[in-house]
């Protein structure tokens, strides 16, 4: 809403949103990090957001308030037989443009963070930290003081989609829980639930969404100076995920985690919640089955975890030692959404789809909370290429 809206003030935009409140679930429940684009390929979409987004998004923070802080993060490798993957990591770290991406030894390491214990690491110092759902409220109070006659609702669920070709009127109209809303054309970011608002609008989608939830603990107040800023392990990229790690939080809460397990439920938060709808949806699918053949001991050790403290404080100790059962209490909890292929695989680039008068954005895991402003730039232009009409 606020790329388009600052691009065009003369639009009347209606953002409708499910949740009772903005940001309320993989916004508002993912790690807060401003990722850099270390990870991942170059010259794919996650590498080009991720840095377009992230200055984007530092420079939205600086302007209009939002409490962040661009402490920085290393990648520490805990033993020698790490070190080849973080070769791999720094090569690809170089290659996104990473500024000021440095190789230190484990001496440089202890300096940053003198609990960390590892061999050698990398310092990445253009990562931070940032409250993401005090940035989308903003983004949205700074749209609807652009144009007073945009709008927001809450708490309105669509249920279907009808559009309206050339012969008439061309646009679109959305069902919803409150009624029938009209409109010339529709961006929709369903984020856990987008193959589902895109099959409801015709779109002929192979994938599926299918959840992962991450549990987090938190440093009691004792062994916060355990970890200054972030702490993150090299990632084996033989898994989909990139580990359990260290998080200094904007209001001074150090975060453990998060670990990766299946969620019976794609908006469910606890241990043991539980949807019919979104389990038959997920275990009904080949893709999920494959995925799970794929990661089956990667898999059994996340549920392990889940459910034990001890084993979850084993992990952590990989990298701080010191770590002792009474350091950490439980936090929360967060829903990833993957777009699954039928293959099982879980590395697909961001994807953004047109389908008439609607652009639907089917796959925007992380590091998209960094790259939304870079994101929502793309989708503006689409919006401008597909319907010069509506200016």
């Amino acid at each position: 809403m606020y790329q388009i809206q600052r691009r065009h003030p003369e639009l009347k935009l209606l953002l409708l949103e499910k949740s009772e409140g903005l940001a309320a679930h993989q916004t508002g429940h993912n790690s807060g990090v401003i990722h850099s684009g270390l990870y991942y390929p170059p010259g794919s979409s996650k590498a080009l957001n991720c840095v377009r987004g992230r200055h984007a998004l530092v420079d939205f923070a600086k302007e209009f308030g939002v409490p962040h802080d661009i402490c920085g993060k290393v990648v520490a490798a805990a033993t020698a037989e790490e070190l080849p993957r973080l070769d791999k990591i720094e090569k690809l770290g170089f290659q996104n443009e990473i500024e000021g991406l440095e190789r230190i030894n484990a001496d440089q390491l202890r300096e940053i963070e003198p609990h960390l214990r590892a061999v050698e690491g990398l310092w990445v110092p253009c990562t931070g930290i940032i409250d993401f759902p005090a940035a989308t409220r903003k983004m949205v109070e700074i749209a609807l003081g652009i144009q007073p006659e945009s709008k927001v609702m809450t708490g309105v669920e669509a249920l279907g989609f009808s559009q309206q070709g050339a012969s008439c009127s061309p646009g679109i109209t959305v069902r919803t829980s409150r009624g029938d809303f009209n409109g010339r054309a529709m961006v929709a970011c369903a984020g856990l639930q987008a193959d589902r608002v895109a099959r409801q609008d015709g779109v002929d989608l192979a994938e599926r969404v299918v959840g992962f939830r991450g549990d987090y603990y938190e440093l009691e107040d004792h062994a916060k100076h355990k970890v200054r800023n972030l702490i993150y392990p090299v990632p084996d990229p033989a898994f989909p995920f990139l580990g359990v790690h260290f998080t200094r939080m904007t209001d001074g809460n150090i975060e453990c985690g998060p670990n990766a397990v299946f969620t019976f439920k794609r908006e469910g938060y606890g241990k043991l919640d539980f949807s019919m709808r979104d389990t038959v949806d997920a275990l009904g699918y080949i893709g999920t089955w494959r995925m799970f053949f794929e990661n089956m001991a990667f898999g059994i050790n996340e549920y392990r975890r889940a459910f034990s403290k001890k084993l979850f404080l084993k992990t952590l100790q990989h990298l701080v030692p010191s770590l002792e059962m009474g350091d950490l209490r439980p936090g929360r909890s967060g829903v990833r959404a993957l777009l699954l292929n039928k293959q099982g695989d879980t590395k697909d680039d961001f994807r953004i789809e047109c389908n008439g008068r609607s652009i639907h954005v089917l796959n925007a895991p992380s590091p998209a909370a960094t790259a939304s402003l870079a994101i929502g730039e793309q989708v503006a232009v689409w919006v401008e290429r597909e319907w010069p009409d509506l200016f």
